[in-house]
């Protein structure tokens, strides 16, 4: 989790968490543990000042447990009373402890004025602490004035700029570099977003926007794309209100906290009708933005067998350990290859089909059986075969399919002994493909063509 969200849950004063008896009590045990009464050498070697100094702690100690105990239950009485031991010892060490225990008591009682005070007298004790600047902006956004939002502002920037000196080299021993890496990028672009935020309430547009499109440049999310749609509905300018509304679509269920995909069907429907009259295109235009944002936010992976121009020339890969497969050593077989993915329908209902006729040709070595991959996950393969147990070998088809030019699951494509096309069949009717395979099949080992 991103370094922002973690603190944002760290911190969350609606979790049910009593952090405030819980550090007060943590506090006062080790305050305790170390003013226990000295022994009598000690206290010969001690100064009278000394003693006073001691004393006075004691007492101050006392007094906390004092507010403490008597606030019983009661988060009102609770803040009451530390509030009037602060005034008995302003100074007190356990200033940033007590602040924030009122913090939580205060939100408790849904008293969103003094807690965000607290917050704030927080960040001025400790204004290198990431997470206490973070309670302090998530307070300020939801409760404060214009004055409270240009502070959240410095406190957002703050965040950035240690965000930012993080080291890769003080990462977790759990964690690889390019994991940290990626929850960097994260971590910026969730603040980048609030101070956008912020600086729409504040009415300055021109940051809000360059927020909201850095943010979305580091991570693309529902979120920021909703809020540069709404941003270009205020400008009036349909199209990139359009653009920015079909991203959020296909960006929905991100887990950002956007609105849900029928309230964005309603409000990219109405940019249309405005912007084109009728929704004639808007389909087809939503699932081309949905490829476009799907290719940006997926890891390309690597160009396997890149210009190859004769299938033999293909070195594949098992599935799903990735052990190398040369199509070399198949030359001179006839090749059934069946281009499939897991999240494809069709193709479960075709393996039994190709099971059934490559255990009609178990015993002819001159014709070989292969399932070829090409889910862009690759992870998701292993999970399908470990439940599913096709019984014909399973490869990666990697770029296989485009020198066939795939475009559409499941493929049939029978390779002669030549390594030219027999049979291809995109698609198949299952009353029909057992005989339609087998009768390919047949035709390629007797040098038929079809």
């Amino acid at each position: 989790m991103p370094l922002y969200n973690k603190l944002v849950s760290k911190l969350r004063p609606w979790s049910g968490i009593c952090f405030a008896c819980f550090a007060l009590a943590t506090l006062l045990t080790g305050v305790f543990a170390g003013s226990q009464e000295p022994s009598p050498s000690e206290k010969n070697s001690k100064s009278a000042a000394n003693e006073a100094g001691q004393g006075n702690a004691l007492n101050e100690q006392q007094d906390l447990q004092k507010a403490i105990d008597n606030a019983g239950n009661d988060r009102a009485a609770l803040v009451k009373n530390l509030e009037a031991f602060l005034k008995t010892y302003p100074e007190s060490q356990q200033r940033s402890q007590i602040y924030r225990a009122i913090v939580e008591s205060s939100l408790k009682v849904d008293d969103f004025a003094r807690a965000t005070d607290y917050a704030e007298r927080m960040v001025a004790l400790r204004p290198e602490d990431a997470s206490i600047n973070v309670l302090a902006i998530q307070l300020l956004e939801r409760n404060g004035d214009a004055a409270g939002w240009r502070r959240a502002v410095s406190y957002c920037t703050r965040v950035l700029e240690q965000v930012e000196r993080t080291s890769v080299a003080d990462r977790s021993p759990r964690m690889s570099a390019d994991s940290w890496e990626k929850d960097k990028k994260r971590d910026k672009a969730s603040v980048i977003l609030v101070r956008g935020r912020l600086y729409q309430k504040l009415n300055d547009l021109p940051n809000a926007q360059k927020d909201y499109e850095t943010s979305y440049d580091l991570q693309p999310t529902a979120t920021a794309a909703v809020r540069l749609a709404e941003l270009a509905e205020l400008k009036k300018e349909p199209n990139k209100a359009i653009r920015d509304y079909a991203r959020a679509f296909a960006l929905a269920g991100d887990n950002s906290g956007t609105m849900g995909r029928a309230e964005l069907r309603k409000k990219i429907g109405n940019v249309w009708r405005l912007a084109h009259g009728s929704e004639d295109g808007l389909g087809e235009y939503l699932l081309r933005s949905f490829d476009e944002v799907e290719t940006s936010v997926t890891p390309a992976r690597p160009v396997r067998n890149a210009g190859i121009k004769n299938p033999y020339e293909f070195v594949l890969r098992k599935a799903p350990g990735g052990t190398p497969f040369p199509l070399a050593d198949t030359k001179g077989k006839v090749l059934v290859l069946n281009f499939w993915a897991t999240w494809c329908g069709p193709c479960r209902a075709l393996e039994p089909h190709l099971e059934k006729l490559a255990a009609h040709y178990a015993n002819d070595k001159d014709v070989q059986f292969f399932g070829l991959n090409c889910d862009e996950d690759e992870t998701l393969v292993a999970p399908y075969l470990e439940e599913e147990r096709p019984k014909t070998m399973v490869l990666f088809a990697d770029n296989l399919e485009s020198y066939f030019s795939v475009n559409s699951f499941p493929t049939t494509v029978i390779l002669g002994r030549d390594g030219k096309t027999a049979f291809r069949s995109d698609g198949f009717d299952p009353d029909t493909v057992d005989k339609t395979l087998s009768d390919a099949i047949e035709r390629a080992l007797h040098g038929g063509m079809q």
